[in-house]
């Protein structure tokens, strides 16, 4: 056997003898145990106690300046906008900083809860940024942009002043500031163990059954004069499609009282169309996330792709512009950031807008 042929296999019999080794213990000859690295690029969870925090730091100012550019469409410049999600920002005070409890949360005549008035940790904040924002390019922030973005929600709310840096290093000096930090109990039956020294051999409600001497329900009541109902357009288009508080569709009749509104109508997803150039336009909204903040023919948080190209039939090299550039007032107050897509995608998605976005 010549010299070459024996390297070769005894090559090959190393490569054979890898991958043996690299299957499942627990399950021979299925699949095999990830590697160290590929674990690592999983675990990226941030816990309460700052394990897998990354070493880094972000300023407010920062923090702000990559608000604007990425978050402030959605969330507003302040954090407080309800036209997308639901407000993170608002319904805490300097008190409950102090006490670490949200006052608000016991009102019932609250109108809303912010993400600042339910959280209780600060690691959930920071993790939750770091794998899910923004939304229509997720996982895509430095670990100091993250810094910087909390920072910047953190002095919204006058957790930290305006000129604070947060870091690794003073994060969990935060924590002992962040407003609802006492707010959150793990004394009940549900989870996550006994590890944390309660009782969970009682139930986790108390309740006991009583059909007796019952409250009256109370009886509400409100009049909104027909004529005046949709006198500003639909108040339903004119709120986010997610979250808790839901304008109502002042299209259709005031509901009576015990009536089960109507499921909301979801916005239709495009769909692949007969012709060639709507088939590679509709692929590339799809591939760049176009169709997160755009319908085909319907406003989701901008506006229809079909309205675009009415308002801007022909202006191909407009089109690209806007694409590349992004810009805010054409279309309400709602800002499109910029979009990084390639020059001939950019290009090739104009060029269908601008004959009309064709089915």
């Amino acid at each position: 056997m010549s010299r070459f042929r024996k390297a070769l296999l005894t090559a090959a019999l190393l490569a054979v003898a890898g991958v043996a080794a690299a299957q499942s213990a627990k399950y021979p000859g299925v699949g095999r145990n990830a590697t160290v690295k590929e674990v690592a690029a999983w675990d990226i969870d941030v816990r309460p106690d700052f394990k897998g925090l990354p070493a880094g730091s972000g300023s407010v100012s920062m923090g702000q300046d990559v608000w604007e550019a990425k978050c402030a469409h959605c969330h507003g410049v302040f954090g407080e906008s309800n036209e997308v999600f639901s407000p993170l920002v608002g319904g805490t005070t300097a008190e409950d900083v102090k006490t670490g409890r949200v006052a608000n949360l016991a009102r019932s005549d609250f109108p809303g809860r912010t993400t600042m008035m339910k959280v209780a940790t600060v690691s959930t904040l920071w993790d939750y940024i770091n794998r899910a924002m923004p939304w229509t390019n997720p996982k895509t922030l430095k670990p100091d942009e993250v810094y910087g973005v909390l920072a910047y929600l953190l002095s919204l709310s006058n957790v930290v002043p305006d000129d604070f840096v947060l870091s690794d290093k003073n994060i969990a000096e935060v924590q002992n500031r962040m407003p609802n930090r006492n707010g959150m109990t793990t004394k009940h039956a549900m989870w996550p163990g006994k590890e944390f020294g309660g009782d969970y051999s009682k139930p986790d409600t108390s309740n006991k059954v009583c059909m007796t001497n019952c409250t009256p329900e109370p009886k509400l009541a409100s009049m909104l004069p027909d004529y005046a109902r949709n006198a500003h357009g639909n108040l339903a288009e004119q709120n986010r499609l997610v979250g808790q508080q839901k304008g109502a569709d002042t299209t259709a009749p005031e509901r009576k009282a015990g009536e089960t509104p109507a499921p909301a109508a979801k916005p239709a997803a495009p769909k692949a169309e007969a012709n060639n150039e709507g088939k590679a336009a509709i692929a590339l909204l799809n591939k760049h996330s176009c169709t997160a903040c755009h319908g085909l023919d319907k406003k989701v948080v901008g506006p229809g792709f079909n309205e675009i190209a009415k308002k801007h039939a022909g202006k191909v090299d407009y089109l690209v512009g806007k694409i590349k550039a992004g810009g805010q007032g054409v279309w309400g107050a709602i800002p499109m950031p910029p979009q990084s897509l390639p020059e001939a995608d950019a290009k090739a998605i104009a060029e269908w807008i601008s004959k009309g976005a064709s089915k």
